[in-house]
């Protein structure tokens, strides 16, 4: 039997449900998939040590890795090569071992798109306001410009990687598509946007808690999630009670686990069982 050998490298990651979800996958397709987790805070180590842990991988014989917090930025120094999304959003989230040289990869913008557009097709998309600006908010962002959105606004607690963002965006998409603001400037931000997307860790099971006030929600604004362990966070079961429409962060998880697993396996994603594996999976809580 066909077999590979994959893993996850980031923090707080014990919750993640990807394990489950390539391993399920690769059992449809008939091939032995294992997947491990590498938490940096489970082993003690600085997520500037994820260089350290991409090389022990490819030593050991791993044929991928998943990247997440805090280390889709940090890693690209440790690779061969940048696919053309991972440059261009200059993070990863998958690493793909072949013929002895480590490729990045990103497919956290596809799987935002395609979540957005199942989940929230036809929401206005004029003003977007988005909290953060590391590795998955580069992927979303650019999702969000890709879209159509007219203009997102960054806020992140660094202003400085807001900013540098939203200065590679603008220079992309033109100029006004991306600024940033700093964060005493969110009520204001928010009140006069469409939508709000939550790109921080903040409300993970690890991270627990909301990313700005409630009062600043209201029933006209739509609420997307990035988080997806817990499926409804703290934000999102606020939203939905003041009449927010909201996008989860399930879909985007499903489907950036399901491109991976293609680059991974080089066989092709089923992705409607894999939607019906997340909302099995996540109906129970972490161990």
């Amino acid at each position: 039997m066909t077999s590979y050998l994959t893993g996850l490298i980031g923090s707080g990651i014990g919750p993640s449900l990807s394990p489950a979800l390539h391993e399920r996958e690769a059992d449809r397709h008939g091939v032995r998939l294992i997947y491990r987790t590498l938490d940096i805070d489970v082993l003690g180590v600085a997520p500037e040590a994820v260089g350290e842990l991409v090389h022990a991988a490819r030593r050991l014989g791993f044929d991928g890795l998943n990247i997440t917090h805090p280390c889709k930025q940090l890693v690209i120094e440790h690779l061969d090569e940048l696919a053309p999304d991972a440059a261009e959003l200059g993070a990863v989230n998958t690493v793909v071992f072949r013929d002895g040289r480590a490729i990045g990869h990103n497919t956290d913008a596809a799987g935002f798109a395609q979540s957005f557009a199942r989940g929230l097709a036809d929401a206005p998309t004029g003003d977007v306001v988005q909290l953060g600006a590391g590795g998955a908010g580069a992927a979303v962002a650019h999702a969000l410009l890709n879209l159509g959105v007219d203009r997102v606004t960054l806020v992140d607690t660094d202003p400085a990687r807001s900013a540098a963002l939203a200065a590679g965006l603008a220079s992309r998409f033109g100029p006004g598509r991306a600024v940033s603001a700093p964060t005493d400037e969110i009520a204001g931000r928010v009140a006069a946007a469409d939508g709000l997307v939550h790109a921080t860790p903040t409300g993970m099971l690890a991270h627990p808690g909301l990313p700005l006030p409630v009062t600043l929600l209201r029933p006209g604004l739509w609420v997307a999630e990035v988080v997806y362990r817990p499926l409804e966070t703290e934000l999102l079961r606020e939203a939905r009670a003041i009449g927010c429409r909201t996008l989860d962060g399930g879909g985007m998880a499903v489907f950036q686990a399901a491109d991976a697993f293609r680059l991974f396996t080089g066989l092709e994603p089923h992705t409607g069982p894999m939607l019906a594996d997340l909302g099995d999976l996540a109906a129970f809580p972490a161990a």
